[in-house]
Parts: C-alpha cells; structure tokens; sequence
C-alpha cells in the first residue's frame, strides 16, 4: 500500500513548513516507509480567500481562519488527482484530508493541537469563535477514527489525550529531526566554536525572531558583559534591516540551507551555544538543528521546547527564567573551559539521535506494533 505523506502545501517543497514535510519525507523515502508526498497550493486560492475573509468579517468583525475551514480544505484536496488518493495517508494537519474523503486509513504526526495553536497562540483573538468551534469539533472527529496520533512531544501528547479524550493506547510522542540534508554531513570532529569560550558567541536562529524572543539572548548577553566577559549573539533567519539594532548582535540574514548548506552549518557550528526562549513553541526545530551540528542548547521549558534537548545535551531552564540565571548558568562554562568542551563532546557523540533518520525509526516501530511514549 503507497504511504503518502501531506501537509497544507507543498510536502516535496523545501519551503513548506519550515522544511518539516520535506526532510520527513526524504528520510522516509530512504528508509522505505514513505513514498511520495502530495503537492498541494493554497496559494491558487487567494481569491476565496478574500472573500472568505470579507464574508466573515462582516459577519462576526474578525478577519482569519479560512485555513481551518471545510470550504478550503475541500478546495484544496480537490487540486489531488484522483490516481493520487489512494492508500495510507500521514498528515501534518489534523483537518486535511477532509473527513471521509479518502478510502485508506489515516494517521497524524503533529506538533500541535488546534486547541493548543488557539489557545497558546492566540489565534483564537483573531479567528471567529464559530469556526473556532467547527474547527476543533472536525478536529475531534478527525483523531478518533484515525489509525494513530503521534506527537512530537508530550507536552502535545498530553493535551491531545485529555482534551479530545483518546486513549493513551492511541496516542504516541516521537520527536521530529534536525531540518538538514544529511547525505551532505560532514565529519563532527572539526572543532569550529573556539574552545576558550572568547568571545562567547550565542547562536539564534528563527525567522519570527520577536515570538522567538531574540531579546531576550541579547538580555542574557548583556548580563554577561556586564559580568566582564566578552559575547556575541549570532542571528540568522531574518532580514537584519526588520530585526533589532543591539551593539552585542550580529545578524546574517537568512541562510538557505538548500543552496548554501555549507554557510548554513559553519554558521551553526561557529556558535558555542543554540539559544531559544520562545514565548510559545511547539516544538522548536532550531535546538534540534543545533545538536545534530555538535552544538548544545539553552532554552526555556515552554512548550514542547524541552523535548527537543535530550538529557545531557544542553540545559533546559524553568520557564520565564531571568537572563540572570541564564547568565549564571553560562558563567560557570565560561570559568572552566574544560566543562564545556566535555559538554559540546558529549553533544557531538550523540549528534545522530536528533536526525531524521532516528525519528523514522521510531516511527517504524510504531507501525509494527510497538507503542512509543519516551
């Protein structure tokens, strides 16, 4: 049976979802467990879209949500060719396929919830209350005739059990991977961060960079400075002309990891620490990219955002931690060397665990039989 793997957009497209579909679905293709993605446009429907919008805006004052609509899921699922909609189907969105528009069994591998994006994101201040409700009611109906739930983390996992009442037998947590190519990775042991610690050089990456709170890294690097140390935050991901202007920040702007694969990981591995105290995250991609660069991280326990750092590869701090304990906790690498250089050798070790090729392995075994819950 083809296993086809979608999203809302383009799953073969590099671009689509921070590169998630796309590195999901060439590991699974390597492995035998994927075979191909659908290419699907929502782009092709900014017309309804605005009308959409108008209609609903008239109708309730609030603009936003035609994604969660049945309207547009239909619309889209309509751009597949019928050839191509036989079989299993994994999604990354718990409302597409439609309900009943498929003969084969379906199954889902989030990051998040509806509730969660809703609630945790606020989506739910912008999107009308009554397709916030038609949404999650689909959503609802959606995982309980799936075949399976697999979340990326558990923080997820949780909210899916005791929200939309699954049994934990249904539900499973599997970490995604790092976003790289790993047919171009290249040998670990070439030492690129300097290991004195001088300057210290603090790693972001994200292209929403205020949600992301790269603030507060330059909060963190000022309490170092003033600590008599020097430090530098490395920022990429978004245009420097649109981001903050700080005398600790160097920003480098977007990278394409397609096309400039070498800048991107002698960037991430010119930095002592991945740094990602976002406001509210899922998951968090950019940790894991870091650690399987042989970088640790440092990052807030908000969201799935701790999951994405195994033990001993990094620190996770209490959630809304001041940039003073972060501080504190950098200051103690910063006086012995040594620790951190075990610190980044351990990480390097243990690189692999993050890639995608790991996480399809897991996902293997849930398919036969196995029920994933670490």
């Amino acid at each position: 049976m083809t296993r086809t793997l979608t999203y809302i957009g383009d799953a073969n497209d590099i671009h689509t979802w921070s590169g998630i579909p796309y590195h999901f679905l060439q590991a699974g293709r390597r492995a035998n467990f994927l075979d191909c993605g659908w290419t699907v446009r929502p782009q092709l429907l900014r017309k309804q879209r605005v009308y959409w919008n108008l209609r609903e805006f008239l109708a309730t004052g609030r603009r936003g949500g035609f994604q969660y609509s049945s309207e547009f899921l239909q619309r889209l699922f309509n751009q597949i060719p019928p050839g191509q909609r036989d079989g299993e189907i994994i999604s990354h969105f718990p409302l597409f396929p439609p309900a009943g528009s498929v003969r084969g069994p379906v199954s889902f591998y989030i990051d998040l919830t509806l509730h969660q994006l809703f609630t945790d994101y606020g989506f739910d201040k912008i999107v009308g209350s009554r397709i916030v409700s038609d949404a999650l009611s689909r959503e609802a109906d959606a995982y309980h005739s799936a075949e399976r739930i697999v979340c990326m983390s558990r923080w997820t996992a949780r909210v899916a059990m005791e929200r939309y009442k699954l049994a934990a037998d249904r539900v499973h947590v599997v970490p995604a991977g790092a976003n790289l190519d790993e047919t171009r990775m290249t040998d670990l042991r070439e030492d690129l961060a300097l290991p004195n610690l001088q300057p210290l050089r603090l790693g972001f990456l994200g292209k929403d960079f205020r949600r992301k709170n790269l603030a507060f890294v330059l909060d963190v690097a000022g309490e170092i400075q003033a600590r008599g140390y020097r430090v530098e935050v490395a920022a990429a991901g978004f245009d420097p002309k649109k981001g903050p202007r700080h005398p600790l920040l160097r920003s480098f702007g977007f990278l394409d990891k397609q096309h400039r694969f070498e800048s991107f990981t002698q960037f991430i591995r010119s930095c002592h620490f991945g740094c990602l105290f976002s406001k509210a995250e899922g998951y968090g991609i950019s940790n894991r990219e870091f650690i399987r660069l042989g970088i640790p991280v440092i990052t807030w326990d908000v969201g799935g955002m701790a999951e994405t750092v195994p033990e001993g590869l990094g620190h996770v701090f209490s959630a809304g931690s001041a940039a003073s304990a972060v501080a504190d906790w950098l200051e103690h690498m910063l006086a012995d060397p040594a620790r951190y250089l075990a610190l980044r050798d351990r990480v390097r070790a243990r690189a692999a665990e993050v890639s995608w090729d790991r996480t399809i392995e897991r996902l293997q075994a849930i398919w036969a039989g196995s029920h994933e819950t670490k």
